[in-house]
């Protein structure tokens, strides 16, 4: 059971939270882009300033879009306050609202596939021009040494939004709310507790 001002705070941090880790990963591809293709220019194309502004960015694109979820999921009337999850997503509310929420699941569908479209175009983008760039290495501990940095980053990537487009970007004919708990454990709970080990691995 939950509070209606608890579940709309709870929501907007989970919102935001998750948007923000996205573009972050999507940033630090862009960084090691740079350290690889143009590690003599690192420096001076990622100062300070620049990787501020990343974060910055990274958190204004999640508040931005956890704002808009957040606004549209409690313009809903709700009969029940016994949400079947862990916490207050947006596909278990959805499940509670007594009104229609064929339009909120458009522009759900829509902005979560425009987050994850751009994160996804800027990681691949980046993993391309990288792979491109070690292979033309002359040494096999160079390409070594290049694909042991990039490894991690990429396994972290692919099991994050692996994990959020099969939950928010599957058809909704067949959503199983109980197959979204299990899933969201991967990203709440999973990613967080193996990143220290997977970035350690080099």
């Amino acid at each position: 059971e939950y509070s209606y001002n608890g579940c709309a705070a709870q929501l907007y941090f989970y919102c935001s939270l998750v948007d923000t880790e996205s573009f972050l990963l999507a940033a630090m591809a862009y960084d090691r882009f740079i350290a690889i293709c143009n590690p003599l220019l690192y420096t001076a194309i990622m100062s300070k300033r620049i990787c501020c502004l990343l974060a910055i960015g990274a958190f204004c694109g999640g508040t931005m879009s956890s704002v808009i979820h957040t606004a549209n999921t409690f313009h809903l009337s709700f009969g029940s306050k016994e949400i079947s999850h862990f916490f207050c997503d947006i596909s278990p509310l959805f499940s509670l609202s007594c009104t229609d929420t064929y339009k909120l699941d458009i522009v759900l569908v829509v902005f979560a596939s425009l987050v994850e479209g751009i994160c996804l175009l800027t990681v691949l983008l980046s993993y391309v021009c990288i792979i491109a760039a070690i292979l033309k290495m002359g040494s096999a501990k160079g390409r070594r040494k290049g694909f042991s940095t990039c490894a991690s980053h990429l396994t972290v990537v692919t099991i994050y939004h692996g994990t959020l487009i099969f939950i928010y970007l599957r058809p909704s004919t067949g959503h199983s709310l109980n197959i979204d708990k299990v899933t969201s454990v991967f990203y709440i709970l999973i990613i967080p507790m193996l990143n220290p080990i997977i970035y350690s691995l080099r």
